[in-house]
């Protein structure tokens, strides 16, 4: 699987660690960045993941910042982005079974590599179960964007 990921400054460290995690799975990683622990911007991170969904540049998505919020928010403004930060396994699990979730957000001050490995573990093998979840994705999909334009 195509899987793009991208952090912050603090979760700069686990995303090190997940890429060599996800390519001795035999996963196709695509870093994009940062490259080093110097202080940036997170959104600009979500960005390049999110867009990376959206265009079908990648299957799948991890971003990675100090409590995961952050990214969480900034990721959910692109179309067709479903990113969901989460603590725990089963949270992996539900998000991807309920919601198909394509981008996982992970928190690099809250929790360890290990528990972030079987995080990812579970949202990478969990599939979507589609019915009655698929009709209110398509919701999700419909509402409309209310964000005040610049016109």
């Amino acid at each position: 699987m195509k899987v793009a990921i991208a952090s912050d400054h603090a979760g700069f460290a686990m995303k090190k660690e997940l890429i060599d995690f996800l390519s001795s799975a035999g996963h196709d990683v695509i870093d994009y960045g940062p490259s080093s622990e110097e202080s940036v911007d997170y959104p600009d991170y979500a960005a390049k993941v999110a867009e990376a969904i959206s265009e079908g540049t990648a299957e799948r998505g991890i971003l990675i910042c100090g409590t995961g919020l952050g990214m969480s928010i900034a990721a959910n403004r692109y179309k067709g982005v479903r990113a969901a930060l989460c603590l725990y396994p089963e949270m992996a699990r539900m998000t991807r079974k309920h919601n198909d979730a394509n981008v996982l957000v992970l928190s690099g001050r809250l929790i360890g590599v290990e528990l972030a490995r079987r995080i990812v573990e579970v949202f990478f093998e969990t599939g979507f179960e589609g019915g009655r979840h698929e009709r209110r994705i398509r919701k999700i999909d419909d509402l409309p964007d209310l964000r005040r334009r610049s016109d």
